[in-house]
């Protein structure tokens, strides 16, 4: 995985999949590439699933929190958006077929919308559980329009 830059916003990174016949490694982070990148440390793991498609979570909003997200079923579709500055909205599709790991700084409200049924999302974060309940500000899924419908192309 290449560095970040210094300028932190959220993105993306592909992930490494490798595939043999018993089925495939996908390796997540590690420490050593969060320190390269000076990213936060991860303090927790959790993951959340929905059972249907057009499920929205989101968005949270975290002064200090990091998390790093990616797909293990189904897939998804991820915004990100700055609220002092929301004319940038960050929008990236993960799937078990091409997983990506998305980074999400403080300071930006992020949210997701299961695209499959049965999609699991797993998260990383810089915060433990109460460290996050007492950072976190949420706000209305369409605060900044309709970001979660897929349009046609």
């Amino acid at each position: 995985m290449k560095p970040v830059s210094n300028q932190h916003v959220p993105q993306s990174k592909e992930l490494r999949v490798s595939i043999d016949d018993r089925g495939a490694f996908v390796p997540f982070l590690s420490r050593d590439e969060l320190m390269s990148m000076g990213l936060a440390a991860i303090k927790r793991i959790y993951y959340v699933a929905n059972y249907g498609t057009g499920t929205i979570r989101g968005f949270h909003f975290h002064k200090k929190e990091w998390k790093y997200f990616t797909i293990v079923s189904g897939s998804a579709k991820f915004i990100a958006v700055n609220p002092q500055k929301p004319d940038t909205v960050y929008t990236f599709v993960s799937s078990v077929r091409k997983p990506l790991i998305i980074i999400v700084p403080p300071l930006y409200a992020s949210g997701w919308v299961s695209l499959e049924p049965s999609t699991i999302l797993l998260c990383a974060s810089s915060a433990t559980f109460d460290e996050s309940v007492k950072d976190d500000v949420r706000y209305d899924p369409y605060s900044w329009g309709d970001v979660w419908s897929v349009k046609g192309r």
